[in-house]
C-alpha cells in the first residue's frame, strides 16, 4: 500500500547515512524529496538510486532550511515526514503510517513517533532517553516552524495530534568518531547558550505554550523554563546525576557511559560557560 506521504530529507555529505534511510521510505511512500546544502560525496548518487527528487538550497540553518523545503518543494503528499539523513523508519512504524488513510487520523493535524537514539552501536534506552516523542510527520498546511531554533528545529500544529507506537531509528554513522561529535556539539553548546540568553531577556517568544499536561513538546518547554531558572555550573552535575543514575543510564553500558556523560555533563556545562563568557562581556 503506498501510503499518502511525501518524505522530506535534509543532506550534506551523508553517504554513510543516506542508503539505510531511504531504502525504509522506498516503495510505500508516495515521494521521496532530497534537499541537499552542497554535498561533495555520494549522498546524490545513492539518492538518485532510490528515485528521489534532489533540490538544492544553501544551508544557515535547520530551521531555515526546513522553511524552505516547505515553501519551495513540490509536495504532492497528503502528509510530509520530515526526516534527517541519520533517521531511519523501522518496519513496525512503516506499517503504521500506512494506516494513514484510516478514520483515526481524519481529523489530525500531526503526528508524533517515538525515537530510539543508537550511539556507537548502543541503543541508549535509559536514563529518560527513551521513550522520546518527536512530531515528524504533519499536514503540511498545518505546520509551523520556530525561527528562533538555533540548534534543533521543531515543527508544530495548531490542532489534534497522535502517537504512532513503531520508533524511528537515529543512529548517525559519522559520530562512531568521538571528535565528530565533540565537534558538533562545540558548535551547538554556543548556538544554544544564545538561544538561552535570549529566552532569559524575553526575546525570544514561543509558539506553543508550556505545561506539563500537555503534549510531548510542551512538557519539554516546561522543562526548559525550569532548566534556566536553575543555577549555572550546578545544573549539569544534577543532570547527570538525574539521568546516570535516577534514571538509570548506568544500563546502557559503556557506550551509554559516554554518551550520558558527554550529553548530559560536558555539553551542558559547555553551554554555562558560553553563557557565564557572555554575561561578562556585557558587563
Amino acid at each position: 500500500m503506498i501510503a499518502p506521504v511525501s518524505v522530506i530529507i535534509l543532506t550534506f555529505n551523508e553517504e554513510s547515512n543516506i542508503e539505510a534511510c531511504l531504502q525504509a521510505v522506498h516503495g510505500w511512500t508516495q515521494q521521496i524529496l532530497v534537499v541537499d546544502s552542497g554535498s561533495t560525496d555520494k549522498t546524490l548518487e545513492i539518492a538518485g538510486r532510490y528515485g528521489a527528487e534532489v533540490f538544492n538550497h544553501a544551508f544557515e540553518s535547520h530551521v531555515l532550511q526546513w522553511d524552505w523545503a516547505l515553501r519551495n518543494l513540490p509536495i504532492t503528499g497528503e502528509w510530509v515526514m520530515g526526516l534527517d539523513a541519520d533517521q531511519v523508519v523501522s518496519p513496525e512504524l512503516a506499517a503504521e503510517i500506512q494506516q494513514l488513510n484510516s478514520p483515526r487520523f481524519q481529523d489530525v493535524h500531526g503526528i508524533y513517533v517515538n525515537r530510539r537514539q543508537i550511539f556507537r552501536g548502543q541503543w541508549i534506552k535509559h536514563g529518560g532517553y527513551y521513550p522520546k516523542y518527536l512530531l515528524k510527520i504533519f499536514r503540511p498546511a498545518c505546520v509551523v516552524t520556530d525561527e528562533n531554533d538555533l540548534v534543533d528545529h521543531h515543527f508544530h500544529v495548531r490542532g489534534p495530534v497522535a502517537k504512532l507506537k513503531g520508533d524511528l531509528i537515529e543512529a548517525n554513522r559519522k559520530e562512531d568518531d568521538i571528535f565528530f561529535w565533540i565537534e558538533k556539539h562545540n558548535k551547538y553548546a554556543k548556538k544554544l547558550a544564545i538561544e538561552e540568553r535570549m529566552r532569559r531577556d524575553g526575546k525570544r517568544p514561543d509558539l506553543i505554550e508550556a505545561s506539563w499536561l500537555g503534549n510531548p513538546d510542551q512538557r519539554t518547554l516546561r522543562m526548559k523554563k525550569l532548566w534556566v531558572l536553575m543555577p549555572l555550573y550546578l545544573r549539569p552535575f544534577l543532570y547527570f546525576f538525574y539521568r546516570y543514575f535516577l534514571r538509570l543510564g548506568f544500563l546502557d553500558g559503556k557506550e551509554g557511559a559516554i554518551f550520558h556523560f558527554l550529553h548530559a555533563f560536558w555539553f551542558r556545562l559547555l553551554v554555562d560557560i558560553h553563557l557565564d563568557n557572555n554575561e561578562h562581556s556585557r558587563t
